[in-house]
């Protein structure tokens, strides 16, 4: 099987230029007796900056280039001429990219917007040359300050994608069928679990050349947020996501029962995924008539809006994207 070209967890060594030394330089011309000093200052040191590209959606160009250095500043001239500034190193990443200190696991920014920029790590300020220091009794300082040393640390990106509907459900629940109906992504499909095996999204067209952004989640097994099945790799891109949108089979012996299931694997994962608004499709609806439709009808959960769907014959897909596109608003 070729590697997935989809990266969403890696951990780079980033380190900050230093800041050019000043300059200790006396003013040395043949007609000028005793020239004063006029050492410049040091450049300033090349910062560690992520950049917001939404032209980006994985951080598959980090995997093999985890050392990010930035430049040093230049030392300061004679004539009180400033050294040359290091320029910044600008690491493009995709939008919902959290950086966290890979040591003590504190977040230290995230971006979420295209262009926004996040310092990770700033470059040393450049030393005063001994223009500066020049007094009415030294007027003649033989000394200048050193450039400030660059920082260096490790850190872990993390990617949670960013989509206004997230699809929550089993394996086999039909999430990437109904994906690929709505929207023109191709994700990989299969009658079988765990057939994604990592976030698709797809452009939903509403109406009036309205859409949104809907995601495809690999499946939660019970116990993933305790690592089971595929873990917690994924659960963290559902929490992005505006809507939560639960698929379970017509075919299930307990439906109520496996969206409690569900809910309770975001809960232990993340408590606060309970704020999100959630629908619920019950999928695969081509293999029922409308007599057990109706009849499963009070058995689903309360408290939650739902919706009888089919992604193969189209049943009820325009009324799903209706009620998606009228929660989302």
């Amino acid at each position: 099987m070729s590697q997935s070209n989809f990266v969403d967890y890696v951990k780079i060594f980033a380190r900050s230029g230093h800041g050019g030394a000043g300059s200790s330089h006396f003013r040395r011309e043949k007609f000028v007796a005793m020239g004063g000093p006029d050492g410049g200052d040091g450049g300033r040191g090349g910062s560690v900056i992520l950049k917001g590209n939404a032209q980006f959606w994985t951080l598959i160009h980090l995997k093999y280039k985890r050392h990010v250095f930035a430049e040093d500043g230049g030392g300061g001239h004679g004539s009180r001429s400033s050294g040359k500034d290091a320029p910044n190193v600008y690491v493009q990443v995709p939008l919902g990219t959290v950086a966290r200190d890979a040591e003590t696991g504190e977040v230290v920014g995230e971006v979420t917007e295209d262009g926004q920029e996040l310092t990770l790590l700033k470059g040393g300020r450049g030393g005063l040359g001994n223009w500066h220091f020049r007094t009415s009794t030294n007027q003649a300082p033989r000394y200048a300050q050193p450039g400030e040393e660059g920082e260096e640390r490790a850190f872990v990106l993390e990617l949670k994608m960013l989509a206004d509907v997230g699809l929550v459900g089993f394996p086999n629940a039909g999430k990437s069928t109904l994906l690929s109906v709505v929207s023109a992504a191709k994700p990989r499909i299969a009658d079988y679990p765990f057939t994604t095996l990592e976030p698709n999204l797809g452009i939903v067209e509403w109406r009036e050349g309205l859409s949104f952004v809907m995601a495809d989640i690999p499946g939660i097994i019970e116990g993933a947020h305790e690592g089971r099945g595929i873990g917690t790799r994924f659960l963290r891109h559902i929490e992005r996501n505006s809507i939560l949108l639960f698929m379970i089979p017509v075919d299930t012996d307990d439906i109520r029962a496996a969206y409690d299931i569900l809910l309770n694997e975001l809960t232990l994962y993340n408590p606060e995924l309970l704020d999100k608004r959630r629908l619920l499709a019950i999928t695969k609806c081509d293999m029922a008539d409308e007599v057990l439709m109706e009849q499963l009808r009070p058995e689903l959960p309360e408290g939650v809006k739902s919706i009888f769907i089919s992604a193969v014959s189209g049943y009820h897909i325009a009324e799903l994207k209706d009620m998606l596109w009228q929660a989302l608003h």
